[in-house]
């Protein structure tokens, strides 16, 4: 109605799309201009009956504006006067009035009450019309990417029994995936690890959206009782606290996935109503029922709640769990997805050699794909793989997008890919891209920690340092941030770089990357007996527990004997050390750079120039 107010105004006059941003939304609201101009004008047309390829009342001028064509009367019965452009009265069609039942005339003062109510009415219509739009505006204007954003909160686990934890976590992360894949190019929703942050805690509704930067939160609770759960949940606009929608569940546990679905819909549809927006969202894609019974789902729930604890016991009671769910249903895609990341991971956390987990994690991933290839978390798990192990990067680099295309909102592909890319040099996109997963999961330390080492690939050491820092105030047990010694390292900051080691050797005790950093600082700074006491702990300790051979190459650099530390990276080789995919951008390894054997191992692993 304001719209059509201005256009009246302005009448004959083309109407640019920017002055009618300004005059409806004002000049410094951000939201989707195009999309809401269009709205708009299609409401003025349906409401005038007008026909846009024939217009009436409302010309389009192509990439300019709009004109308000139709002659204009004034309620003393006067033409107010038309600008050249407009047609004369007898030109425009007239619009069809349904003739009055009544034979009375309605007398002049009554019809003037009348008219100024229902300019009074204009009013306030036009002030409501504005105030929503302004309100939807804003919601936009907060959203990256301009996509609104959307919590899950922790369901409550109101069972009285801890054990059920891994059960309304799982839930959690299920509603988290169903969401995400409902419409991901205009909803985001924030990743599990940020709303666990919120478990259990009793942070304000409006500080958790300033926190995670979002408008709408969904949060419940789960009672489970023999074979049924009850499910209750909410969905709330964070800016007024209003609910939007609510609704308990009373079902049998095998129905939870059916469930979980019909949630999400309600969901999806309360959020369209409120943004005044009725695209119709497909349902998130299911796997039949049939070969997901409700023991098998349980399994991988807890399985899920396992793996996301990041430590090496998680990952082996993570991976007890998904071959479980596999030997009861052998066709579940989504257990043999999470089993391949388990077995992936804990190479990595364990620092063990990867050929002793790489086999069983790539015949997990490609059974997922096998099953299903239309999951996101099996593209991701397979990308790393054939990243780390195979250096094959363009491979590794389509699965990454791919899995991103079929799920924009899965926070860790966004990561692991910019890690990716960080590894190829091209840091600008790796920096962007882990933007983008912190935006999806805001709380998430490993994402920020992960952040602070693209920097520090990128040479970029006080940035990075600043990072680990502020990560380390976020989760200061975060063993990823114990690279900030090597950020010291390559400033000549050693003494922090001894502060750092002593700290974590307080905390946990003696471990070999400990002695293997000692040896290397030792030797940077002149102090070779030091180093090689140092050495000598390392190398005992591979003899008694065999660990990747990189760890090993460091206190070589650090002492200047190249030859052993190409010795070393030639045994990392061999194991397909996770370090290989470092070697173009790790400051460590500049002092062995020139030589020819380390430009023939950049060539080996596909990283060279």
């Amino acid at each position: 109605m304001e719209l059509l107010i201005f256009l009246v105004e302005r009448r004959g006059e083309l109407v640019s799309r920017e002055e009618i941003a300004a005059r409806l939304w004002g000049k410094d609201v951000f939201l989707d201009v195009d999309r809401s101009i269009n709205t708009a004008v299609n409401k003025v047309r349906v409401a005038l009956r007008d026909d846009p390829e024939k217009p009436r009342f409302v010309e389009t001028v192509v990439g300019k504006g709009y004109r308000f064509a139709a002659p204009v009367i004034c309620p003393n019965g006067n033409s107010i006067p038309q600008e050249q452009s407009i047609p004369p009265p007898e030109q425009v069609p007239s619009v069809p009035v349904v003739p009055s039942t009544k034979k009375r005339a309605v007398p002049i003062r009554l019809r003037v009450l009348l008219g100024g109510v229902a300019v009074l009415a204009l009013v306030v219509l036009v002030a409501l019309g504005a105030y929503l739009q302004r309100v939807r505006s804003q919601s936009r204007s907060q959203t990256p990417g301009r996509r609104l954003m959307l919590a899950v909160l922790p369901f409550e686990n109101l069972t009285g029994d801890a054990n059920q934890e891994y059960f309304s976590d799982g839930l959690t992360e299920e509603m988290i995936s169903q969401l995400g894949r409902l419409d991901p190019q205009r909803m985001g929703v924030i990743g599990r690890t940020s709303v666990m942050h919120y478990k259990h805690r009793s942070e304000a509704l409006d500080q958790i959206g300033r926190e995670l930067g979002v408008q709408y939160v969904l949060e419940g609770s789960v009672r489970r009782e023999a074979d049924r759960v009850r499910i209750t949940a909410q969905l709330i606009q964070v800016k007024d606290q209003s609910h939007l929608w609510a609704q308990e569940y009373d079902r049998q546990l095998k129905d939870l996935l059916i469930l979980q679905g019909e949630i999400a819909r309600n969901i999806s549809d309360e959020i369209q109503a409120a943004l005044g927006d009725h695209k119709t969202l497909a349902p998130p894609p299911q796997t039949p029922l049939a070969s997901q019974t409700y023991e098998v789902y349980e399994l991988y729930l807890k399985g899920q709640y396992f793996l996301n604890k990041r430590t090496v016991d998680g990952f082996e009671r993570a991976i007890d769990c998904f071959q479980q769910a596999i030997a009861t249903d052998p066709k579940y895609a989504h257990a043999y997805a999470g089993l391949a990341d388990s077995y992936t991971l804990l190479g990595g956390y364990s620092v063990a050699p990867q050929t002793e987990f790489i086999k069983k994690a790539r015949f997990a991933a490609l059974r997922a794909l096998e099953l299903d290839e239309s999951l996101p978390e099996a593209h991701t798990a397979l990308a790393l793989i054939v990243q780390n192990y195979d250096w094959d990067w363009p491979r590794a680099g389509k699965e990454y997008r791919l899995a991103i295309e079929l799920n924009p909102n899965y926070a860790t592909a966004h990561h692991w890919y910019a890690e990716h890319l960080a590894f190829l040099g091209h840091f600008d996109e790796a920096l962007r891209e882990s933007e983008r997963a912190r935006q999806l999961d805001p709380m998430s330390v490993i994402i920020a920690a992960d952040n602070g080492v693209i920097l520090f690939y990128s040479r970029q050491y006080d940035r990075a340092i600043a990072q680990f820092h502020a990560v380390q105030e976020m989760d200061p047990n975060l063993a990823r941030t114990t690279m900030i010694r090597q950020v010291y390292a390559q400033k000549g900051m050693f003494a922090e770089v001894l502060a750092e080691d002593e700290k974590w050797r307080s905390r946990y005790g003696d471990a070999f990357w400990i002695w293997s950093d000692l040896a290397y600082v030792y030797g940077r700074t002149g102090r070779q007996a030091q180093a090689m006491d140092a050495l000598a702990k390392v190398e005992e300790w591979n003899r008694r527990h065999p660990m990747d051979a990189a760890m090993l190459v460091a206190p070589y650099i650090g002492m200047g004997d190249k030859e052993n530390a190409l010795i070393w990276l030639e045994k990392a080789y061999a194991q397909h050390s996770n370090a290989m995919a470092t070697l173009k951008v790790d400051p460590l390894y500049d002092p062995l750079r020139s030589d020819p054997r380390f430009q023939d191992l950049l060539r080996r692993v596909r990283l060279a120039q």
